[in-house]
């Protein structure tokens, strides 16, 4: 699959240990232990090229904070785990909306009408097993 294509993917993140990090204009925030899903969309040029975005970002080889979830997944305490993706659909808040809610309102959903684009689990099997669920009932 050519990463030009492009959908609606989630990022699924461990966080072993509560950290505080600033997310940008929403200000410093507390994420407890967990898994947690951000869903976002990549439809616009360069499709699925954002997903090896967000991979530099999570892996420390690239520092410029873009979006909210750069903020979260470029913290030395969390581990981008997993990426699930629908390919060629535009399901961002209809995923969003199917997950639970996350602990920031506003994350990830400034160009919509969510409360948040990001979820919150207790653990990364919680989290995949949601996403999993989220995806398929599509």
């Amino acid at each position: 699959m050519s990463d030009a294509v492009g959908g609606t993917y989630t990022l699924v993140l461990s966080v072993p240990e509560p950290i505080t990090v600033t997310v940008g204009a929403l200000g410093t925030r507390r994420f407890p232990d967990g898994g947690y899903a951000y869903t976002g969309s990549a439809l616009g040029p360069g499709g699925f090229s954002r997903i090896d975005r967000h991979r530099r970002v999570a892996a420390g080889d690239h520092d410029v904070r873009h979006w909210h979830v750069d903020y979260l997944a470029g913290h030395d305490g969390v581990a981008l785990v997993d990426v699930v993706r629908a390919v060629g659909r535009d399901v961002e808040c209809r995923v969003a909306d199917a997950l639970a809610d996350g602990p920031v309102e506003g994350f990830g959903a400034s160009d919509c009408g969510c409360r948040s684009h990001l979820a919150a689990y207790n653990g990364v099997d919680a989290v995949r097993s949601a996403v999993r669920d989220a995806y398929s009932s599509l």
